[in-house]
């Protein structure tokens, strides 16, 4: 099947070109495109001295409006498989086909990659582990579904899923909506054991992770998604 990997990348000068040589060399076999959020450090100018497969945003829309750019293009260059996983080094390209594996295999249309099944590896700070339990449950109070790693940003989504998130896609911290929205519009979701790392160079886009706006803000527009996600295969 034709794998897309999809970078989203916003000011990850110390980390972009550890993520794309990684890919390049031990995972050749997959295509990659780096979504460049208009970052304000040389990212973008790093992915153009190496001639790396990159797409250049004229302003910055956020972690939804990347991954959303990269459904689109998935979708318009006939990919069977998006994967999307991040430019800072966190996420490791050696479970990538055992991400995939539940989508070729017909099990699966979406899947996350959980550092909480198997408990290895980072395990991010105690403060977010208890933002993402709440989540969790407000996702299983909405779906029935239950997941542990609601906010990961490792996952995998099939050719129907990928014509989905390329035309409804949540702007702001987007990862425990777009799990509702393919919950409640009948998509097949599971999770899949990984290991993620801790990043080693730049700064994470959700540090206001911790405070109490983000738990409200993102709390609401879960409950909103819940009641009024788009209709499955609208394009």
């Amino acid at each position: 099947m034709k794998v897309l990997i999809m970078i989203p990348a916003f000011n990850e000068q110390d980390n972009i070109e550890r993520v794309v040589t990684q890919l390049q060399t031990e995972f050749p076999q997959y295509d990659y495109i780096v979504i460049n959020d208009c970052s304000t450090d040389r990212t973008g100018a790093i992915l153009a001295e190496h001639g790396w497969r990159h797409l250049n945003l004229p302003i910055n829309l956020g972690i939804g409006g990347g991954v959303q750019t990269g459904y689109r293009f998935a979708l318009e260059n006939g990919y069977d498989i998006a994967v999307q996983m991040d430019g800072d080094g966190q996420h490791d390209p050696s479970y990538i086909e055992k991400l995939i594996a539940p989508i070729v295999n017909g099990q699966a249309d979406m899947t996350v990659g959980s550092r909480f099944i198997e408990k290895i590896g980072f395990q991010t700070s105690f403060m977010r582990r208890v933002g993402i339990r709440w989540l969790s449950g407000i996702i299983r109070l909405c779906t029935g579904l239950k997941i542990s790693d609601v906010t990961s940003g490792f996952r995998g989504a099939g050719r129907d899923m990928i014509r989905y998130f390329s035309v409804n896609y949540a702007k702001d911290y987007p990862e425990p909506e777009a799990i509702v929205a393919a919950c409640r519009n009948g998509y097949r979701i599971c999770e899949v054991p990984v290991v993620m790392h801790e990043r080693e160079g730049g700064q994470s886009s959700i540090r206001a992770f911790k405070s109490i706006y983000y738990m409200i803000k993102v709390t609401l527009a879960l409950l909103v998604s819940a009641m009024s996600v788009g209709k499955k295969g609208a394009n």
